[in-house]
């Protein structure tokens, strides 16, 4: 059977590692943290993940958290008013058809690296630079690149006709708490959208300690909410997150009154640039590398999407692979590959960017009028799990304006 290596151990690695495995297949997984530095560690992401993904890693039996992890069971999303504190322009919410989940990376990825042994692959834990790529494919049939980070993922060439932004869209921060006060009718995804400031949104999530909350803080580049590279320690950071909160959205501020961070581990602050990048590495050698999940394909974390990317890509070669049978791997089954993820992708993609730009008008229209049709609002939260279900009417007035009547011609249940 033939050999593969995968170098990344995360949300699309670990998952194609396993469905390799089920099929028979001899896999080494390669990073450079031990299970146990990643348990030690900072929190990496925010990683909700709605049904479709989590169906994913049910099918694969690596869905170990479910059971204990808190629901998300819907989507809401406010806009303040821009001149009166505390009053909303728009405020609803939706129920989700399938709960999605959250579950910290530090309890995840270490157990999964632990089973990827137990269910007979091989653990390298070591750098990958370019010496280590070559000699995995001199002794692999395959291998595929699936780290986020890290020197070796700019060796892949960024594909300007797919990624519009050269330069950060937000500044990003996590904040990991306990003690929030939950949503009154139903646990959720509270999407908080303040125009020229930022984002806000929080959800419930499990970590190390048990079932927490996850804030997440975009700021527009220069505004009211970049100022995370000023904030030096833990407390600092949780302190700053609340007195934003205070200060933007004092109905979050009040949930938030009595939070305090799951460890001091529990933050993060950075920026990146949106990128997609072009899916083959040619190694000194001639040999090649496959690009998979973040290393090919990042998207802001704005509509939250990039764990359920990650997972459905590795669905996505996964399938490929396994058709492919015994057939040298070439260029042109690569790059035919992440094509058949880029049908997918690229709705992702085109959605998330266009939330990092100023909404049009009939975007605005359509975030509006779900405030007075629940049927609307529904169809906006559920294309959380499936973006592709936004198009066209996302992207086209006509046919979002149509989308608006339809929904506000039905009646509303009692």
């Amino acid at each position: 059977m033939q050999r593969i290596a995968i170098v990344g151990g995360g949300q699309a690695g670990l998952p194609l590692a396993f469905g390799l495995l089920d099929q028979g297949y001899e896999v080494t997984v390669v990073t450079n943290r031990t299970p146990e530095d990643i348990r030690q560690g900072k929190v990496m992401s925010s990683q909700c993940m709605f049904d479709n993904s989590l169906q994913v890693e049910r099918d694969l039996g690596i869905n170990n958290w479910e059971a204990e992890c808190p629901p998300v069971e819907g989507i809401g999303f406010t806009v303040p008013h821009p001149a009166e504190p505390g009053a909303k322009v728009i405020d609803w919410r939706a129920r989700l058809e399938r709960p999605a989940q959250a579950v910290d990376q530090r309890l995840k990825m270490p157990a999964w690296l632990e089973q990827v042994e137990a269910r007979g692959g091989k653990l390298l834990i070591q750098d990958a630079g370019i010496a280590e790529l070559e000699a995995l494919a001199d002794s692999h049939d395959l291998v595929i690149l699936a780290a986020g980070k890290g020197e070796v993922v700019k060796l892949f060439e960024r594909d300007a006709a797919r990624s519009p932004f050269d330069k950060p869209q937000r500044s990003l921060a996590l904040t990991y708490v306990h003690g929030l006060k939950p949503t009154a009718e139903h646990s959720q995804v509270s999407f908080n959208l303040i125009p020229g400031v930022g984002e806000y949104f929080v959800f419930p999530a499990l970590t190390l300690s048990g079932p927490c909350d996850i804030m997440v803080f975009e700021g527009v580049p220069g505004g009211a909410l970049d100022f995370w590279r000023d904030v030096k320690t833990p407390q600092e950071h949780l302190a700053a997150s609340k007195r934003f909160l205070t200060q933007y959205l004092p109905w979050e501020a009040d949930r938030a009154a009595q939070a305090e961070l799951t460890d001091d581990k529990g933050i993060l602050a950075g920026a990146f640039a949106p990128t997609v990048r072009k899916p083959v590495l040619t190694l000194p050698s001639g040999r090649l590398v496959f690009g998979l999940g973040d290393a090919v394909a990042t998207n802001d974390p704005i509509t939250g999407q990039g764990s359920n990317n990650a997972t459905k890509a590795a669905k996505v070669y996964l399938d490929a692979i396994v058709a492919h049978g015994s057939q040298p791997y070439t260029r042109e089954w690569m790059e035919a590959t992440f094509e058949q993820f880029w049908d997918y992708a690229r709705w992702v993609v085109q959605w998330t960017n266009s939330l990092l730009t100023p909404p049009p008008p009939h975007i605005l229209g359509l975030l509006g009028a779900a405030g007075q049709s629940p049927s609307l609002a529904s169809t906006i939260a559920n294309g959380f799990n499936h973006p592709p279900r936004y198009f066209p009417w996302w992207a086209d007035a006509q046919a979002c304006d149509a989308l608006v009547n339809e929904h506000l011609a039905q009646p509303v249940a009692a």
